[in-house]
């Protein structure tokens, strides 16, 4: 009974494997989801507003107050100046915000441009919407940017190019550089950026998130995403935001409209008061993440894998190639049994075979738990 336009997208990877983790009582290092909450002022402002009457319908758009302080903080970060009114859109976390701006945008035969490997939203989205992938894959062991392939991905039926830094699952953060490439081509071909920065806060030393939208001659074609998920520790409250032109801003709108309406009305007013009063957080969040990612990635070298440092988000990636393993998925089905971890095989978000012995492990938990996942890590026979 299933509609033809879900044919062949299987179940998110990321509730399989957390199921596993449950009914297994492994380690989890596979869904990228903290142990910890966020700032608690930020908590007691979502209870304020439950006592206060803020429970029925907010504004489709998102309540004023968000919608202020998510231009606020465009410009503060990254001198992009917006109209709280018109460029700022609410959504149901970025998830949404990627749904709508595909539904909303993307005609049947579109074609869109998007980095390989995909987060799994994507190529779902694309596929409901009627659109065409057209990969471009950032490759094992360093996940850069081919230019040249970028521009080879692009046909006269290409109109989208869906951009994502810093990158799920590979940890790249995208060179200003490698923007400049990606805004040359969009330039060239009047092509419109949809571009999900969810972990734009989540950065470690060495690296810089640039919104390709603060490039020359970019503002006018991007359509930018992000969510308080991720930079403030909230995962469970889904609230995002689309952010860019009023043309593209409200084709978001228009799509939203029909799936949520809106939603979260006493979490609004608290994730304002995060991005204007605990400005802070992200911040030292990124500082305690980047030493557990230290942690995570001697661990994963320590017992034998191969593992490629990332730049920005909550993963490391691993290639398990040397293991034996026929696959990544063959290698995470295992592990639980094996050495009682859970862990993303990566494959699934490729059109390539490029990512088939790649595994992904989160390092956004507690030090004790990761601590725990390394040691029986180094008990178990990782082989196959």
């Amino acid at each position: 009974m299933l509609a033809h336009r879900l044919e062949g997208i299987p179940p998110t990877i990321f509730t399989t494997m957390s199921a596993l983790a449950a009914r297994t009582q492994s380690v989890n290092l596979g869904q990228g989801f903290p142990d910890v909450d966020g700032p608690p002022e930020v908590i007691a402002r979502a209870v304020h507003a439950l006592h206060s009457g803020a429970n029925q319908y907010a504004p489709g758009p998102g309540v004023p107050e968000l919608r202020q302080a998510v231009a606020r903080h465009q410009v503060r970060h990254y001198g992009l100046e917006l109209d709280p009114d018109s460029q700022v859109v609410v959504t149901t976390g970025a998830t949404e915000g990627i749904a709508a701006a595909l539904l909303g945008l993307v005609d049947p035969g579109d074609e869109v441009v998007v980095l390989e490997p995909y987060y799994d939203s994507y190529t779902a989205m694309i596929q409901m919407a009627g659109g065409v992938r057209r990969p471009v894959t950032l490759r094992a062991p360093d996940f850069r940017l081919d230019v040249d392939e970028l521009r080879a991905a692009v046909t006269p039926r290409t109109r989208f190019v869906l951009l994502n830094s810093p990158h799920n699952p590979t940890g790249t953060v995208l060179t200003r550089a490698e923007l400049q490439a990606v805004a040359d081509v969009a330039i060239a071909h009047d092509l419109v950026v949809i571009t999900d920065e969810v972990y734009e806060h989540l950065v470690y030393a060495g690296s810089e998130h640039v919104p390709i939208a603060t490039l020359p001659g970019m503002f006018e074609r991007t359509l930018s995403l992000s969510s308080a998920g991720k930079s403030y520790s909230f995962t469970g409250w889904k609230v995002g935001w689309a952010t860019g032109p009023a043309p593209l801003v409200g084709a978001v709108l228009a799509a939203k409209q029909w799936l949520t309406f809106t939603s979260g009305s006493p979490l609004q007013p608290a994730v304002a008061l995060a991005l204007d009063e605990a400005g802070e957080f992200p911040a030292s969040l990124a500082a305690e993440l980047g030493a557990k990612r230290d942690l995570l990635c001697a661990g994963l070298a320590e017992v034998g894998l191969d593992v490629r440092v990332p730049e920005g988000t909550y993963f490391a990636t691993t290639d398990i190639s040397a293991l034996g393993w026929a696959d990544g998925t063959a290698f995470c089905l295992a592990l639980p049994e094996r050495a009682g971890v859970v862990a993303i095989p990566t494959q699934g978000f490729y059109d390539s075979d490029a990512g088939r012995h790649l595994v992904r492990w989160a390092f956004c938990k507690d030090r004790t738990v990761i601590e725990e996942g390394l040691a029986r890590l180094a008990r178990a026979d990782l082989s196959a």
